[in-house]
C-alpha cells in the first residue's frame, strides 16, 4: 500500500514538472505571436478549401443602374485581401465602371468602425459591430451605421469566421443540443443583454435554467452526477460573442467554471491556436463539452447536432447545412457603410455593393473556396438596405 502511495506521487510529480516545463515553453508575449501572422495568413488565404460550385442562378446578374466614377476607400478586415478576394471583386466591378478606382489598406476589423466614424473610409468589412463600436459611431452621428451581409463565415478556415461547432468527448453517449441547452451549459442567470446599444430584459432567465450536471441533460448511470466541464475562447475574442449571440440570446454572463484558452507560440514558432486548445483539452476530458471550429475536431471527441432556438429540429455541421443556415452557429461578414437616415447611399458604394450581393460577386467567394455564397433570401434582405 504504502509504496503504491509513493508510486502515485512520484507520478504526480512527474507529470507536475513535465506541466510545469510545457507552460514555460510556451511563448506568449503578444508581439512574439504576431510575428509572421502576415505571412501564415497570405499562404491560409491563397488556398481554396472547398471545391464545391452552387447554383447561383437565383442570385441577380449584374446590371448597373447607373454608371459611376470616383474613388472608394476601404478599412477593415484583412481576411478579404489576405486572399485574392478583394482584388476579385474590384477588378471585376473596374470591367463595368472602369472610372472607379479603390483604396484598400485592410489591416485589421479593429479599424473598420472607427475609420467609417471619422471618415477615413467608404465601406467598412468587419466581424459584427461590438458594443462599444457601435456606441461610438451612435456618439458621432447620432445614428447608426448600415449593416450588410456580404458573404457567410467559412466551414473551418481560421480567420475566415468559420462556423461554431459544439463538440463533446467521443465516450460521451450525447449526439444533441438544443440552443436553449447550451445555453444552459456556458450561459448563467442573467437579467437581461445587450442588442447594439439596447438593454433587452426579454433576454432575461433564472437560475433553474443552468445545467451543470450530465443528469440534467438525461444522461444515466455513471454520467448523472459528474458535473459538465465547460471549455471555450478567451471572452475577449470575437468567436464567444458570436456564440452568445446565437446561443444565449447576446447574454454576457457565462458558465462560473468555464476554462478559456488564448493563443501562444511553441518554441518552434508555429502557432498554437486557441480553437485546438479546446478540442484537445475534451479529448483529454470524458466529462468536457467545447466550442470551437470544425476543423479541430480529433478522433478523440464528436461535434454534436444542434437544433436552433425555439425548434426542435436537429442539424449536423457540414458544407451544405452552413451555407444554406439551417445549421444555427453559422457566422457571417458585413460591409458597414455611413448612410444617413433618409439619404440615399452614394452612388459609387451602392453599385459596388451591388455587385458583391450579384450573381457574379458570389460566384468569386464561392471560387475562392473559404467564404461560404450567399443564398438568394439573404441577398433580397441586404438587396432592400440599398433602397
Amino acid at each position: 500500500m504504502k509504496r503504491n502511495r509513493l508510486r502515485m506521487l512520484a507520478l504526480a510529480v512527474t507529470a507536475c514538472t513535465l506541466a510545469t516545463g510545457i507552460a514555460a515553453a510556451q511563448i506568449r508575449d503578444p508581439l512574439e505571436v504576431q510575428k509572421g501572422r502576415d505571412v501564415k495568413l497570405k499562404k491560409r488565404g491563397s488556398v481554396a478549401y472547398y471545391a464545391e460550385r452552387w447554383d447561383l442562378s437565383e442570385l441577380p446578374a449584374y446590371e448597373p443602374q447607373q454608371r459611376v466614377t470616383g474613388n472608394i476607400k476601404l478599412r477593415g478586415s484583412n481576411y478579404f485581401t489576405d486572399s485574392p478576394l478583394e482584388r476579385t471583386w474590384e477588378e471585376g466591378f473596374r470591367r463595368f465602371h472602369p472610372g472607379v478606382t479603390f483604396d484598400t489598406d485592410l489591416k485589421t476589423t479593429l479599424a473598420a468602425i472607427p475609420s467609417l466614424t471619422f471618415n477615413l473610409a467608404d465601406l467598412a468589412p468587419s466581424r459584427h459591430i461590438t458594443s462599444d463600436e457601435t456606441l461610438l459611431f451612435q456618439r458621432y452621428r447620432s445614428y447608426l451605421p448600415t449593416e450588410i451581409t456580404v458573404v457567410t463565415g467559412s466551414l473551418n478556415v481560421p480567420g475566415w469566421s468559420y462556423a461554431i461547432a459544439v463538440y463533446v468527448n467521443k465516450d460521451n453517449p450525447l449526439g444533441r443540443l438544443t440552443a436553449e441547452q447550451l445555453d444552459g451549459i456556458f450561459g448563467a442567470e442573467r437579467s437581461g443583454a445587450f442588442h447594439g446599444t439596447e438593454w433587452r430584459t426579454d433576454a432575461a432567465r433564472g437560475p433553474d435554467k443552468n445545467l451543470r450536471t450530465w443528469g440534467q441533460l438525461g444522461l444515466k448511470g455513471e454520467w448523472a452526477a459528474k458535473p459538465i466541464d465547460v471549455y471555450g475562447y478567451n471572452l475577449k475574442y470575437h468567436i464567444p460573442t458570436t456564440f452568445a449571440d446565437r446561443v444565449m440570446q447576446g447574454g454576457a454572463k457565462w458558465n462560473e467554471k468555464l476554462q478559456e484558452f488564448t493563443n501562444y507560440k511553441n518554441p518552434d514558432g508555429t502557432t498554437e491556436l486557441e480553437g485546438k486548445q479546446v478540442a484537445d483539452a475534451v479529448g483529454r476530458d470524458q466529462f468536457g463539452i467545447g466550442f470551437s471550429g470544425i476543423g479541430f475536431v480529433t478522433p478523440q471527441i464528436k461535434a454534436l447536432a444542434v437544433a436552433p432556438r425555439g425548434s426542435s429540429r436537429y442539424v449536423e455541421l457540414n458544407l451544405q447545412n452552413l451555407r444554406s443556415r439551417a445549421y444555427p452557429l453559422y457566422d457571417e461578414v458585413y460591409f458597414y457603410v455611413d448612410r444617413p437616415p433618409g439619404k440615399p447611399m452614394e452612388p459609387r458604394l451602392r453599385e459596388y455593393v451591388r455587385y458583391i450581393l450579384s450573381r457574379e460577386g458570389q460566384d468569386a467567394v464561392q471560387r475562392d473556396g473559404k467564404y461560404l455564397p450567399l443564398t438568394a433570401a439573404v441577398v433580397r434582405e441586404q438587396l432592400k438596405k440599398l433602397d
